[in-house]
C-alpha cells in the first residue's frame, strides 16, 4: 500500500497535541462506501513497560471470509503513554506494516479510536490520512462522550455523543456481549462504517478482520527473539 508521510513522528506531547488540531480538519467524514470486498484489520501489540511495538495488518477477503495476505512490523518506539495520543506509539510500527501490504484493500479496520476522540483525531484518523483510503475506527472501549446502551440483539446501535456532537455509534456485533465502538477513521460516512463492520462479523464480538489481527499479532510478539 501506499503510505504518504504527512508529518515527522519525533514531537513533544504538547506538539502532538497541535498536530492533532491541525490535522483533524483534513479528515473526510461524509463520503459513503457503496461497496467492500477485500477489508484490512490491524492491531499493535506489546509488552508491559516495553517500548518495543509489534503491528499486523490482515487483508480479509468478504466473500468467501479467507485472508487473503498477512504483514507484521516491530519498532521501538519512545513516545510516552499518553490517553489521547496513543497514535504516536502506534502509528510508526503500523504503517511499517501497511508498507508492506502488496492487496488494495477497499477500507481499513482499526483496533481502536476514529472520530470518538476528544480531538477527533484518534488512530483511525491518523492512519487514514497518511494511507488515504477509507478508514474505520473499531474499539472495544470507550475513549470519550457518552451514550445509552444498545438492545442486546446483534445489530442494534445507539448513538455515542459528544458535546452534543454523534462521534460514532455504539454497536453490538452479537447477541448478548459488550458492544463496539465504531466511529469514522477518514473518508468513509458512520452509516457506511457501521454497515461494513456488520458485514465483517463472523459470530465473535469482533469483526473478523480486527480478530485476526489481534491473533496475528499477539503471535509476533510472543515468538519475537529480539527484544521486549
Amino acid at each position: 500500500m501506499n503510505v504518504t508521510p504527512r508529518h515527522s513522528w519525533d514531537l513533544t506531547p504538547t506538539e502532538a497535541v497541535a498536530l492533532q488540531k491541525e490535522l483533524a480538519g483534513q479528515v473526510e467524514t461524509r463520503t459513503p462506501l457503496p461497496g467492500a470486498k477485500l477489508v484490512a484489520g490491524a492491531d499493535v501489540s506489546y509488552n508491559r513497560f516495553s517500548t518495543r511495538f509489534y503491528a499486523a495488518v490482515v487483508v480479509w477477503r468478504i466473500a468467501d471470509g479467507q485472508i487473503a495476505e498477512v504483514q507484521t512490523a516491530v519498532r521501538d518506539t519512545p513516545f510516552p503513554y499518553i490517553p489521547g495520543l496513543l497514535s504516536f506509539r502506534e502509528a510508526p510500527v503500523l504503517l511499517e506494516a501497511f508498507a508492506k501490504v502488496e492487496s488494495r484493500p477497499d477500507a481499513v479496520m482499526i483496533d481502536g479510536q476514529g472520530q470518538a476522540h476528544p480531538r477527533r483525531m484518534g488512530i483511525a484518523s491518523h492512519l487514514g490520512l497518511w494511507l488515504d483510503v477509507p478508514t474505520i475506527g473499531c474499539a472495544k472501549s470507550l475513549l470519550t462522550g457518552t451514550f445509552e446502551e444498545p438492545a442486546e440483539k446483534a445489530g442494534a446501535t445507539t448513538p455515542l455523543l459528544h458535546k452534543g456532537e454523534e462521534i460514532g455509534r455504539v454497536l453490538r456485533t452479537k447477541d448478548g456481549v459488550k458492544p463496539l465502538f465504531i466511529s469514522v477513521g477518514h473518508k468513509i460516512d458512520l452509516a457506511s462504517a457501521v454497515k461494513l463492520t456488520l458485514r465483517c462479523c463472523r459470530g465473535y464480538r469482533l469483526p473478523e478482520p480486527t480478530r485476526q489481527a489481534h491473533l496475528h499479532v499477539n503471535v509476533a510478539r510472543m515468538t519475537d527473539t529480539g527484544g521486549g
